[in-house]
């Protein structure tokens, strides 16, 4: 065992001069020191944040009953005893670090309250914060990493994510359904909570088990990535083989290629990683659940992302359903090689390795601008300019124009600017700059603005101008939360003139914290697609796919909606639908689902895939059971229920006399639903 495995995380509140295997060769503290914090175990002890709330009481008392060491918990203002243990007022509160002295938070407060308790973990700095709440404003965790990048003690997991777990500590640090978990030797990471545990389940099922998994999450910034995770399962002696699990938005399995590529080289024997890749059939443009699953400008789609990984030596899957029997197979193979030819040549490169930022050309271009619910008209966007004394003229004929673009990086966790010497973001003539989130005003003379205006080509008198421009898209981005500003603009004879806009503003700071309201009012329902409208006030997300789809799909989770329509498209399906019911889904919101879902006359059979974690596969069972009952169900349907309760709910099915077509396995599933469709 290594001091990374026994190391308490209490002691690592201590300068890292103890682990010296992971420092790195600039003594400069940074975020980066807070990696070996994400190596939970049965030493950790956990606080809660939200403490008394039913989600958090009802995890607290599953966690407990698994062994998880929970100290007690936070709830502001108050002292007393919850479920046996501490109530206190704070986080920083002096009993609650003296008597508590927690190693982790788990912070269960609704999305408009975490960022806040975010914070108060950093300042009292906790060593792990996990958040599990969605709906968070980007603006809200752009300050939380503004926060997190000047310290070295606090590490972030989240937001917007299972959490992360120690089968083989027995810690859970979130909602992860145990059931599925067993002690063993597979690390996984991954960004879909659904795909994850599949995944797991999976591995179990194989026998391989789990060491450490860890919820990168599907938002657009998370305090995890993928390179963090990898290099703790390098180091861990636990893991023995690695999953990744992403899909589509960012970069994170790009930089995760590049490390294993760059692992592979200098390690003999390296441990065998497998991945996949979700929303390889996602539609351009669109945002397919997970806050996080939009294309940004200059970012790679899902097969730029799975050539990448495959081009390092990844071995690819595309259902987590092999995974097991994969990770068995090269697990054999990797003992094989090792017996025969033992080599202890192969440098390892430190934990603490500085993540690579990419300042210039985007890897894979956007095919195109997405949309997100709150992406307003070409007018609005022009009218907001004009408010900031920015000069518009629309009618200009195209000219040498340039595009400038303020974004959120995802990789730089901070917000940034791309500019492109051309109308459009081609490859070879863009390039992305970030910059901090605490800047208050950009001149012509700003670091940033200098080398944005030298990769424009911009003459000396066109620099004010850049700079009045960026002004004011930096105040409208923060003054309305924006995600994505974007504008055409032309620098001539000293002069600058926008030509076009498009703007994209994020629609969780109304929905959770019912900010930008007036914004908000700018989005036209009537212009979007009924049905999808319709479900949204069902709390479902559903997008209707164009072409010939022939088959209905209900699902619960993003990720796995994502990888469900990849996998029937790869066995020669065609999909009417993504849907995902949410991960709070009720049997009326599978009802709901079966009745969105039959108003599209192009669905010949519907293929329900549950993988349950926090939704319950009898609950699901219920709700198809209602739908036959109160609905016209006159196209076949073909259910795969697996996870939490899927015994009750396989049975419930299979008593319920109604024309189902049950499977446990997907590939039979699927092969039954394609075949529906194509002969009804």
């Amino acid at each position: 065992m290594t001091g990374l495995h026994l190391l308490p995380l209490r002691a690592r509140r201590t300068p890292l001069t103890r682990l010296s295997r992971f420092s790195t060769s600039s003594r400069k503290s940074s975020y980066a020191d807070t990696l070996p914090n994400l190596k939970i175990g049965a030493h950790t002890k956990v606080l809660f944040q939200g403490f008394t709330g039913r989600q958090a009481t009802a995890n607290v008392k599953e966690s407990l009953a698994w062994g998880t060491k929970i100290v007690g918990g936070v709830k502001p203002g108050v002292e007393g005893e919850h479920l046996g243990l501490p109530v206190f007022p704070s986080v920083r509160a002096m009993q609650a670090q003296e008597r508590a002295k927690p190693d982790a938070s788990a912070i269960y407060v609704p999305g408009n309250q975490t960022a806040k308790a975010i914070e108060e973990a950093i300042e009292a700095e906790i060593p792990l914060v996990v958040a599990v709440a969605e709906h968070i404003p980007i603006h809200d965790m752009l300050r939380v990493h503004s926060m997190l990048q000047t310290q070295s003690k606090t590490r972030l997991v989240g937001a917007n994510c299972p959490g992360i777990i120690s089968a083989i500590g027995k810690c859970r640090i979130g909602f992860q359904p145990l059931p599925c978990f067993s002690p063993g030797k597979i690390g996984i990471v991954a960004k879909s909570g659904t795909l994850s545990y599949e995944t797991v389940a999976s591995t179990t099922r194989a026998g391989l088990g789990q060491s450490l998994c860890i919820s990168m999450g599907g938002d657009v910034l998370a305090g995890t990535n993928f390179v963090d995770a990898l290099k703790v399962f390098e180091e861990d002696p636990d893991t023995e083989g690695i999953i990744l699990v992403g899909e589509i938005g960012g970069t994170a399995e790009i930089d995760a290629a590049e490390w294993i590529r760059d692992y592979n080289k200098r390690t003999a024997n390296p441990k065998p990683i497998m991945a996949l890749v979700g929303g390889r059939e996602a539609p351009p443009g669109r945002v397919m659940g997970h806050a996080g699953a939009w294309i940004a400008p200059g970012e790679p789609d899902a097969e730029a992302k799975h050539k990448a990984l495959e081009s390092a030596g990844v071995t690819m899957v595309d259902h987590p359903e092999k995974f097991g029997q994969g990770m068995k197979a090269l697990l054999a193979h990797r003992a094989l090689t090792s017996a025969t030819s033992i080599s202890s040549s192969g440098q390892k490169r430190g934990l603490h390795t500085m993540r690579r930022l990419s300042h210039g050309s985007s890897r894979v271009s956007s095919r195109s601008i997405q949309k997100r619910s709150l992406y307003v008209k070409e007018f609005h966007a022009l009218d907001m300019l004009k408010q900031k004394s920015i000069a518009v003229d629309e009618a200009a004929p195209l000219g040498s124009d340039v595009l400038l673009t303020m974004t959120v990086d995802r990789t730089a966790l901070s917000p940034c600017i791309v500019a492109s010497t051309r109308p459009d973001l081609a490859e070879a003539s863009s390039a992305r700059f970030p910059f901090a989130y605490t800047t208050q005003k950009f001149s012509s003379t700003s670091p940033v603005l200098e080398a944005v205006a030298s990769h424009l080509q911009l003459p000396e008198t066109a620099r004010e101008k850049l700079a009045e421009l960026t002004q004011a898209l930096w105040q409208i981005f923060k003054e309305k939360e924006a995600y994505l500003l974007e504008v055409r603009a032309n620098f001539s004879h000293g002069e600058m003139q926008v030509r076009g806009a498009r703007f994209g503003f994020d629609d969780a700071a109304f929905r959770s914290s019912g900010r930008q309201e007036d914004v908000h009012r700018l989005r036209m329902k009537e212009e979007e697609v009924p049905e999808e409208v319709e479900a949204e006030t069902d709390g479902i997300v559903y997008v209707k796919l164009q072409g010939e789809g022939s088959i209905g799909t209900l699902v619960n989770g993003a990720g796995l909606a994502m990888n469900t329509v990849d996998a029937l498209s790869i066995h020669g399906g065609h999909c009417a639908n993504f849907l995902d019911t949410g991960g709070k889904a009720t049997s009326e919101t599978v009802k709901s689902s079966f009745r969105i879902i039959r108003s599209d006359p192009r669905v010949k059979a519907i293929f329900v895939n549950i993988f349950g974690g926090l939704t319950r596969c009898d609950m699901i069972a219920e709700g198809i059971i209602m739908a036959f009952r109160d609905l016209e169900m006159n196209v076949p349907v073909v259910v795969r229920l697996r996870g939490t309760n899927e015994e009750i709910g396989q049975k419930m099915i299979a008593e319920s006399g109604l024309p189902l077509h049950a499977f446990d396995n997907f590939e039979d599933a699927a092969k039954k639903a394609i075949s529906l469709a194509r002969s009804t």
